[in-house]
């Protein structure tokens, strides 16, 4: 069944009580692919690390107990996520090891250089282009600075069949993997496409 098209713009924009509603389903929907990336990604101790549409901020605190040394921070364009997000990490917030702030990816608010990592899950959907949100993520990250994203790809027809395509905007993997090179990436063992499973890409940024 098709995702109806008010609950698929409460997921690229959430406010409002159903914002808050779709914000505590997405919290559990998501809570499985955020660790799967986050394994991937290989968080140490001392790292920086940008969640680029924390939504209500669930995977900030895993990321946090990570990088115990280091320092996390969310972003999300929607005021009600941060809002949520805040709420939930407020201690991590009082204790300086985590920020959360309204920006969009292709203006983020952080001088270049400044993180270790970066986590991007079920996002990219609703980037009109990859090229220039994937070239300020690249600015932000230090160089040799990785990236976990993962996404539906629409190599899997399940993608269309199950979400409007007015709000998501579906990419195959290799279309993703070009964008990433394009922007300075290099893609780490591309994967093919698992049936059962959204893609999953760990791409370093050149030094």
């Amino acid at each position: 069944m098709r995702r109806p098209r008010f609950i698929a713009d409460q997921a690229r924009h959430a406010n409002g009580p159903l914002g808050r509603l779709i914000a505590f389903i997405m919290a559990r929907e998501t809570a499985a692919p955020n660790r799967r990336a986050i394994d991937e990604l290989e968080v140490s101790a001392t790292d920086a690390v940008l969640d680029i549409g924390c939504g209500p901020g669930a995977a900030l605190s895993e990321l946090a107990a990570r990088a115990l040394k280091g320092r996390v921070a969310g972003i999300d364009p929607s005021p009600l996520m941060v809002r949520l997000a805040q709420r939930r990490n407020r201690a991590l917030i009082d204790e300086g090891r985590t920020t959360v702030a309204r920006a969009d990816v292709s203006a983020l608010p952080f001088p270049d250089g400044t993180f270790d990592k970066a986590l991007c899950v079920h996002v990219i959907y609703f980037w009109d282009d990859l090229g220039p949100c994937l070239r300020e993520i690249a600015r932000v990250l230090k160089p040799d600075g990785r990236i976990a994203l993962l996404f539906r790809s629409s190599d899997d027809p399940r993608s269309i069949q199950s979400f409007p395509t007015s709000v998501y905007r579906f990419r195959t993997q290799h279309e993703v993997e070009a964008a990433l090179a394009a922007a300075g990436f290099t893609v780490k063992s591309p994967q093919p496409v698992e049936p059962q499973l959204p893609t999953l890409l760990i791409a370093t940024r050149a030094g």
